[in-house]
Order: structure tokens, then sequence, then C-alpha cells
């Protein structure tokens, strides 16, 4: 004889919430664009002179630092990034690092000359909780060739200095 128990009743739902963000939309490709370095490209980015990637308004982090072969991006975990495990999920870090790495490749990258990601590698060491503080993430370019690229980055607490997460990538150079 099979029993089945009366679920218990459903918790109340909890008051909803809103998140909205806004972005530039992508500049058209003018000659003054597509004649700057990929590290220029950047840097005018940080300046205000070229909108941000819209992506990062969506996830909410944001490119602090530029230089030749190297980026900083720093990014604000939250409730609205949460998994069902209630940490944040892993898309989260691994975007901010993908970021990273492509960024710092492309910061070596002259102008005329494009890159894509053919492989990432995400470790995550600690989780990350709705109400940790904001994340630090620096990209470094290990090696810029004329058909491909590597760097490595890690995620670290702005307050507690500690290793949230590392990796690594290999880029595509599209000349």
């Amino acid at each position: 004889m099979t029993t089945y128990e009366t679920p218990a009743a459903a918790p109340a739902p909890a008051a909803l919430r809103t998140r909205t963000h806004t972005w530039q939309p992508r500049p058209d490709l003018t000659p003054e664009i597509l004649g700057m370095s990929g590290l220029e490209v950047l840097r005018a980015a940080l300046e205000g002179a070229l909108p941000a990637a819209s992506m990062m308004s969506t996830l909410g982090f944001r490119l602090t630092e530029a230089d030749e072969g190297r980026v900083v991006f720093e990014g604000d975990p939250g409730d609205h990034l949460l998994n069902p495990m209630g940490t944040v999920h892993g898309g989260f870090l691994a975007t901010l690092l993908d970021s990273a790495l492509g960024s710092a490749v492309m910061t070596r990258l002259p102008a005329g000359t494009a890159y894509t990601t053919v492989q990432l590698g995400v470790h995550m060491i600690r989780p990350v909780l709705a109400d940790t503080p904001a994340l630090r993430c620096e990209g470094t370019a290990l090696h810029v060739g004329r058909t491909t690229a590597t760097a490595e980055a890690r995620v670290v607490g702005t307050r507690d200095g500690k290793l949230y997460a590392h990796g690594t990538t290999t880029c595509a150079v599209l000349r």
C-alpha cells in the first residue's frame, strides 16, 4: 500500500523586484573606429567616447583599467544572478573572466584586427553569494601572435582579496 502526504502549504510569495539597466547601442563602424587599435578602443570606452559593451550593463560589471596587455573589470554580484541553489550563477564569473581575457588580448591587437574566443577554461574556487562585495577581475595577455593568442585572469574580492575564480583562454586572431 502506498500512502501520499499532503504537501505543505507553499510559502507566501516574496515581494517582486525589478532591475532596469540602460546601455548605448554599438556605433556604426566608421573609418575612424576601424583605424583604432584594440587598446585605443578600450580606452575610448573608458573615457566615454565609445559606448561600453552592452553585456556589462546587463550583468552588472564594468571596465575600470586598460593598459598594454592588461585590463581590469569590476563586477557586482546580487540576488538577480542567483541559480536554483541560491548562489551566484557560475555564468556570471565565466562572463567576467571571458571579458577580461579577451580584452587583455584586444589591448595588443593593431587596428583592423579582431579576435574571437575559441577556448575558455574556468575554475571556480569558492561560491559567490548575493551579498558578496564587488569582485575584481584582472586579465593579462600571455601570447599574442599572428593567428592565436592566450591570456589568463583572476577574480578576487575587492574587500577580502580572496580568490573566487581564475581562467585561461585561447583566441583566434582575425586579421
